[in-house]
């Protein structure tokens, strides 16, 4: 009886020793590292990654690029794809640099000018009307200023017009620290034309744009914003035509303001990226550089001559 109790007492001292080895907080779990208190408090960190993007797709009721009306027939869908690569971060007067990787395009059922630039009449790929690639950098600075510089090069897969290139900058102000609610986020840009147009001018000039986009207070996964944009030109960037039949130059492109709706997919999880849904419509008005653009008069057949169009835009996009 005596050896059953004691063989009992030296299992339990067993146990217990084993017990207290394994509650040392200096235990080594295999793979973690861990010494006294940090041992109970560990937290995995999950890195985040310097490279993001984002792709999606817009159908729109008209193509219009800076004023100057392109397409206005058939379905127009124009699907984008953007990467970003974080060079920098930090605390200074510079607080980050991203290089931007992004690529457009519009598919025109309605064939916009296949053929034009090689006179075939048609094209292989008849409705890819544009494809475009614009590699750039942005550099944020001074808290609340974002300067991205950009080379713009504008194809047509259809041969509905020359190559174009360009070199475009593009300030954006965050001012929603200062004005909270009532923040205006201006934009101020500049394009050079270098080869080619991208205006309805007779020669390389100068684009020169200035906008606001506010937004209303998100309710729920719902945001409206406001954006209001203005475009001007020199040196024949845009162009009038005249009675003889000469083109000059014209100041004045256009001026525009709309109401876009975004709505946060919140049912599609996380792991798939930030799905977002958007609808939105612009109004239009055009000056002398624009409004008789790709008319009859102007030797063009997409729209009759006016001053006023409207743009209705619906996508679906994801950023990861």
């Amino acid at each position: 009886m005596l050896k059953t109790i004691r063989h009992k007492f030296s299992l339990l001292g067993a146990a217990a020793a084993l017990s207290a080895t394994l509650a040392t907080p200096s235990t080594v779990i295999a793979g973690v590292e861990a010494t006294g208190k940090e041992g109970k408090d560990l937290v995995e960190e999950v890195k985040k990654s310097c490279i993001t993007g984002d792709l999606g797709v817009t159908f729109v009721s008209q193509y219009v690029s800076r004023g100057v009306v392109l397409e206005n027939q058939s379905v127009i869908a124009q699907p984008y794809a953007d990467l970003y690569f974080k060079l920098y971060e930090g605390d200074g007067f510079v607080s980050k640099v991203s290089l931007i990787l992004g690529i457009w395009a519009s598919i025109n059922e309605d064939k916009t000018d296949a053929g034009a630039v090689t006179g075939a009449g048609f094209s292989s790929t008849d409705a890819w009307y544009e494809f475009d690639y614009t590699p750039g950098v942005a550099v944020s600075f001074a808290k609340y200023f974002t300067l991205t510089s950009s080379f713009f090069q504008f194809l047509s897969p259809n041969d509905g017009f020359q190559t174009f290139s360009g070199i475009n900058f593009r300030l954006d102000i965050d001012d929603s620290s200062l004005l909270g609610a009532f923040a205006l986020k201006p934009h101020f840009t500049y394009l050079r034309e270098i080869e080619n147009k991208a205006g309805t001018g007779s020669d390389e000039g100068n684009y020169y744009e200035v906008g606001i986009n506010p937004s209303l207070p998100a309710c729920g996964p719902v945001t409206v914003s406001l954006p209001v944009t203005a475009g001007f030109g020199s040196d024949d960037f845009y162009g009038e035509l005249n009675d003889d039949g000469t083109i000059s130059d014209e100041w004045f492109g256009y001026v525009s303001a709309g109401v876009n709706v975004a709505c946060a997919l919140k049912f599609i999880p996380e792991c798939y990226g930030t799905w977002t849904a958007t609808a939105g419509t612009t109004y239009y008005y055009l000056g002398p550089g624009t409004s008789d653009f790709n008319t009859r008069s102007r030797g063009g057949n997409v729209r009759d001559f006016k001053t006023s169009e409207w743009v209705f835009s619906g996508g679906l996009g994801v950023a990861f």
